[in-house]
């Protein structure tokens, strides 16, 4: 009862803030188009404005091309809807500061709509470019921990792929590039690596993608909300474990004198099983070594510092993909985005490297993290570290 009510509620604010957008462009098309059929307007800009959730409605199998064609549209919508919640608002109190400054309005409506419309194509345009084009942030750390080599470890990390109808082999297939292009030791994939549904991950043969990723140590990956929400784990988890990408599920494994640690997401606390506490995850890990711990969801900084954790890697966030939003997404964690020293542990929270809903970012981008992480004993990154990966030397 309690999430249908919560369900109601949002299906009503939803409705509410549409009228309130669907108005404004009623009255901006007829002033354009001054025979405009009002009935057919509307049909067409309700079911446009809710297809992003008659898109996820399940289909049979000959209509789910339609399907997926309304959750594109939706997507894109969805920006569309946030920029007009911010821009109408400014447009309506301008309005109403003209009128009481007795200026003539005559030409308002066009020129005000002209206006956000131009606003709103440069913004769906510089979005998609933020979405699309990846930047490779590096981070350098020191760990001091020795895994008996003089070789510096190079970690190459992703989160919030959100593979499915909208990101797609293409942004996929430059993810692989760019990741194999730093020559990694570890890879790790942080959580959200499917949108929802596994069905489109599987129709387009995205693991094939996926197993074009070359580590010396091996390809790690955790579990992030969005494959909660699709529910089909298990089925993801032998996929990923079929191409060499081991998916952990509050489980450790130490490759090379390194711990890879996976934490369930945060969303398992809800369910039956739960996840484990940090410190039940690292009974019996040799704290003396490097331990690399990803936990899709930032939260948790203290405690996994005080279990001994040298480096957290997290995503979830994605900046909050659209400004304003980056500004709520940093009141509610403690670090939404970037690097962050507690005590001796490095956290960092990347704001991933696909999108969630439509495909464009304002004030974040699509990033990729690369680690330069230097041990005890190992020489710095300003050294040759071509030469001594080819040739280990042991200490």
């Amino acid at each position: 009862m309690r999430m249908l009510a919560g369900a109601a509620v949002m299906v009503l604010v939803l409705g509410l803030v549409n009228v309130y957008i669907g108005w404004h462009l009623s009255v901006l098309l007829q002033a354009w188009l001054p025979g405009m059929n009002i009935a057919a307007y509307w049909t067409v800009f309700l079911v446009i404005s809710f297809s992003y959730m008659i898109g996820r409605v399940p289909l049979p199998q000959a209509l789910r091309p339609v399907g997926r064609l309304f959750k594109v549209i939706g997507s894109y919508y969805l920006a569309c809807m946030e920029f007009a919640v911010i821009m109408l608002p400014l447009t309506d109190l301008l309005y109403g500061v003209l009128v009481l400054a007795g200026v003539g309005l005559s030409a308002f409506v066009t020129e005000a709509g002209t206006t956000v419309l131009v606003l709103l194509a440069v913004f769906l345009i510089w979005g998609s470019r933020n979405a699309w084009s990846t930047v490779v942030r590096t981070h350098r750390l020191k760990v001091d921990k020795s895994i008996g080599t003089s070789v510096p470890l190079t970690v190459a990390v992703a989160s919030d792929l959100h593979l499915g109808n909208i990101v797609g082999n293409r942004h996929l297939r430059r993810m692989v590039r760019e990741m194999n292009a730093m020559n990694p030791d570890i890879v790790l994939l942080a959580g959200d690596v499917l949108d929802d549904s596994i069905e489109p991950f599987l129709r387009n043969g995205m693991e094939q993608q996926l197993k074009q990723l070359k580590a010396r140590y091996g390809v790690y990956a955790v579990l992030g909300n969005h494959e909660y929400y699709g529910g089909s784990i298990a089925q993801y988890t032998e996929v990923m474990r079929s191409v060499g990408i081991q998916v952990l599920q509050d489980e450790v494994v130490e490759t090379s004198g390194v711990y890879v640690v996976g934490r369930k997401d945060k969303t398992a606390e809800h369910m039956e099983g739960g996840r484990l506490s940090v410190e039940t995850l690292l009974h019996g890990v040799d704290r003396s070594k490097p331990i690399l711990m990803m936990d899709h969801q930032p939260t948790g900084f203290g405690i996994a510092s005080q279990a001994g954790v040298d480096v957290l890697l997290s995503g979830h966030t994605h900046r909050g993909q659209i400004a304003p939003n980056h500004w709520i997404t940093r009141r509610l964690f403690e670090l939404d985005w970037g690097y962050l020293l507690k005590n001796k542990l490095h956290v960092i929270v990347s704001s991933g490297y696909g999108t969630w809903g439509p495909p464009i970012r304002l004030a974040s981008r699509s990033e990729l993290i690369k680690l330069e992480i230097v041990l005890d004993g190992s020489m710095s990154y300003g050294e040759d570290k071509v030469s001594a990966a080819a040739k280990p030397v042991l200490i």
